[in-house]
This record gives C-alpha cells, structure tokens and sequence, in this order.
C-alpha cells in the first residue's frame, strides 16, 4: 500500500459523500423545484433529474469504489456545466449573493485526479474484476 493510493481513497470518498448529499439534497428540497430552476436558467428542466441522480448514484459509487473513473469524468462534466453555466458570472468567491466557482473547481481538480489515477484501496471494482484480471495473466 503506497501513499498515493491513500490519498485517491481519501479524494474517493470524500467527493463521494459530497456528490451523495448534493444529490440527495435535490431530491429531498423538491426535484421539480430544482428542474424550474434549470429551466429558469435556460437548461432543459429533465437534465436536473440527469444531474441528480449523476450525483446520487455516483456519490454512492465513489464511496464503494465501483466505476470509479468513469463515475469521476461524469461529475468532473457536470462541475463543469456548473461552472460555465452558472458560477462563473459571480466571480471565483462570489458576489455576497451566491457563492462562486472556487467550491466547484476544487470538486473538477479531484474528478480530474479520480478520473486519471483512479482508485484501488478498498474499491469493489478490485473485489469484483481482479479474478478476470488474474486470470487473464495466468494464461497469456
């Protein structure tokens, strides 16, 4: 066990809980009240339920290592559709109103990390496909 894959384990879970509460949060303040607010902004009102659930799912997915570099590229989008979309007008710290993108590019900086590196430590992708790979060494 080396240092950096307990530093992507902390990154892991950490953006996993993160993303788990945003996501559920959604769902708990009212779905369709955030899909007005999409359509208010000019995005389509169906891709909150897209984004929620992204988040949802996909916070649960980090936390137990399944998918993870997939699951990180598809948050790491949606930080930056958060960020072109809405944060950025307001500034890096925001404008005393709303807060700004600075939040944002720390969650795309670890999405990038994930994405790239991955995570192994604790990961059922390890539990579930290291048998494939282990035997496919074994008979090349």
């Amino acid at each position: 066990m080396n240092t950096s894959e307990i530093g992507a384990l902390i990154l892991r879970i950490t953006l996993g809980i993160i993303f788990f509460v945003h996501g559920l949060g959604k769902f708990q303040g009212g779905i369709e009240n955030v899909a007005g607010w999409f359509s208010s902004i000019g995005l389509p009102g169906f891709l909150a339920y897209v984004v929620a659930v992204i988040e949802l799912v996909g916070g649960i997915a980090l936390i137990i290592g399944l998918a993870t570099r997939i699951v990180s590229i598809l948050l790491g989008l949606i930080m930056v559709g958060a960020i072109f979309t809405v944060k950025l007008s307001v500034g890096f710290t925001g404008n005393g109103e709303m807060a700004g993108y600075e939040f944002d590019l720390a969650l795309l900086a670890m999405t990038i990390y994930l994405a790239v590196s991955g995570s192994k430590l604790f990961a059922l992708d390890q539990v579930l496909f290291n048998k494939e790979n282990k035997e496919l060494k074994e008979s090349a």
